[in-house]
């Protein structure tokens, strides 16, 4: 969009049916003329992998009422053509962010206003949870008001359809199709509170037993003997997950405080995200002063799930997603009694680690694997209703268990990896001797995901020209090794280099590029679907003969993935 669109875009704010603060903000943004009116009029925000985020603002490309207001207006006409003669039922729920009580509330009224009955959260709770009660009250759909990990600034809207599972095709495109036809003038904004109900602690209850009767795998080990730090991260999990551990039987429970109070300003750390480091400094120099075994940490919305455990030096280190993954798949495996099953699966993703592969091959199980996002494992599990669902991840810090939740859950995964270890305990042994064991059992893999930040419309067309330029230029070497085979998901081809031969792709078009090296190495790279980002996913292997070997093999391992990153120039 040229300047001359994004201002005739702008001018539209200006006037009815938007408010006067609306008015007033988008008045002095048009006189500003800077990078911020620019990106905040020059698209309209849109649906990526984990739904609607972006930055709070005035705008077509930010978050506010008018944006999700039109959102919902065209979610409830579409909802209503499909269950014609229905009473239609959508669950609410919302995180800690700034406004995301006002924009859960603003939610409600517009299909109230449509004559859809709402179960409205009183107050901020997990993601799961959401996910739960559309399928536990019976709802048609559901919304969920997050930006999961993000910064401070942003916000973000998450639909879910009737199984608990987010929105995937062909619901999306309809919705978004009808959402695109609407105007902003069209939104009824005008909500019925008779058709407004609040769920209360009962619903919280179901969620924690159903959790327990889902995660608590172990068996007949002594629960109090493990010593947990947890970290809420200023987030919603300090609603639900602490009482889920204590009801278990995880009675020497430690929360960092300084996290407990929910906090849209995430005061304490740079990112509320579980997947680095630093998140958790304050929750491991707590484990380090009480000497803890183990430390959960989650994101704001409580679907992503971060665990340090102590290494052999007895050094607190968190596992990267797809480690705490593959350790939390083989111990589900081993304590679920598979020969009761009808024909049981677990689920993956196709930028997380191929070792997945490996543990179903050795426990008999299938793995199927879709694009990034829980609501592709989800979307598993609804079009193979007759096949059990056991458990599944993705590299990205996110762990379902069972399909009593339909999306990532980090309330249930952190029961799962307590049990976990809690079992390695009672059998002389930890989480991260345990998961070295399973490098040796099925080959020893190392990932990293490196992510580069491009911001503003400067850099969604630099990340736009990177994946062009990756399918122009395809590297014939990377690091030395050959590229035997190159899957192009946009494309929906797979080329085998090596027998010269071209195949489809049986899975949704996405834009995602995987390159597989002759030395068993693979290189993915994605533009992020909610963040301004492009990823690079990369998974090396070796042989591993001894649980002794492990750090010389892990430094070979991140010499290669070093090798591999220069070879990009990153």
């Amino acid at each position: 969009m040229d300047k001359e669109a994004i201002l005739k875009n702008a001018q539209l704010w200006t006037q009815a049916p938007f408010d006067k603060e609306t008015i007033t903000q988008t008045l002095a943004l048009i006189t500003a003329n800077n990078a911020e009116f620019q990106e905040s009029f020059y698209k309209d925000l849109e649906f990526g992998t984990g739904g609607m985020r972006g930055v709070m603002g005035v705008g077509t490309n930010r978050i506010n009422k008018y944006t999700l207001g039109k959102n919902t207006q065209g979610l409830s006409q579409y909802l209503k053509e499909t269950f014609k003669n229905e009473q239609i039922k959508v669950a609410i729920a919302y995180d800690c962010r700034h406004n995301s009580k006002e924009l859960a509330q603003v939610v409600a009224s517009v299909l109230s206003a449509n004559g859809i009955y709402v179960y409205l959260f009183e107050e901020l709770r997990p993601t799961p949870l959401l996910s739960y009660t559309v399928k536990a009250r019976g709802c048609h759909a559901g919304i969920v008001l997050t930006a999961s990990h993000n910064p401070p600034e942003y916000n973000g809207y998450k639909v879910y359809w009737q199984d608990g599972g987010q929105l995937v095709p062909p619901q999306d495109k309809a919705i978004l199709d009808l959402i695109n036809s609407l105007d902003f003038k069209d939104i009824n904004f005008n909500g019925n509170p008779d058709l407004i109900e609040l769920l209360t602690a009962a619903d919280d209850n179901a969620f924690i037993e159903d959790s327990i009767k889902a995660g608590k795998v172990a068996g007949n080990v002594d629960r109090s003997r493990l010593k947990i730090v947890f970290t809420s991260l200023h987030g919603t999990s300090i609603t639900l997950l602490p009482e889920t551990l204590k009801r278990a039987g995880y009675t020497d429970l430690h929360v960092v405080k300084e996290q407990a109070f929910p906090d849209g300003n995430f005061p304490t750390v740079k990112s509320p995200n579980p997947e680095e480091p630093e998140a958790l400094k304050m929750a491991v120099d707590l484990a380090d002063k009480i000497h803890a075994d183990i430390v959960i940490g989650t994101d704001p919305d409580s679907d992503r799930l971060g665990v340090a455990v102590r290494d052999n030096n007895g050094k607190m280190v968190l596992l990267n997603g797809n480690q705490t993954m593959i350790a939390m798949t083989d111990f589900l495996l081993k304590q679920t009694d598979l020969k009761s099953l009808n024909n049981p699966f677990i689920g993956s993703t196709i930028v997380s680690t191929p070792m997945m592969h490996e543990l179903a091959a050795a426990h008999k199980v299938e793995c199927k694997e879709g694009l990034t996002g829980f609501k592709w494992i989800a979307k598993m599990i609804k079009d193979h209703p007759q096949q059990d669902f056991i458990g599944g991840g993705e590299e990205s810090f996110g762990y379902m268990v069972g399909d009593f939740v339909r999306d990532k859950d980090a309330v249930t995964a952190a029961l799962l990896a307590c049990e976990m270890y809690a079992f390695a305990k009672a059998n002389s042994s930890t989480t991260y001797q345990d998961l070295i064991k399973l490098y040796v059992e099925h080959g020893c893999y190392q990932e990293r995901l490196v992510s580069l930040v491009k911001k503003g419309i400067s850099g969604a067309q630099e990340i736009k020209q990177m994946m062009i330029d990756l399918r122009e230029k395809t590297p014939q070497q990377i690091a030395g090794q050959d590229v035997i085979i190159i899957e192009d998901y946009q494309a929906s081809t797979r080329e085998n280099k090596h027998l010269n031969k071209k195949e489809s792709l049986n899975i949704p078009k996405s834009n995602v590029l995987i390159f597989y090296l002759a030395d068993g190495s693979k290189i993915a790279a994605r533009p992020s679907g909610t963040e301004p980002k492009i990823k690079f996913y990369i998974s090396v292997k070796s042989e591993l003969d001894h649980v002794d070997n492990y750090p010389a093999i892990q430094e070979q391992l991140n010499n290669k993935i070093n090798g591999i990153l220069a070879s990009f120039d990153i």
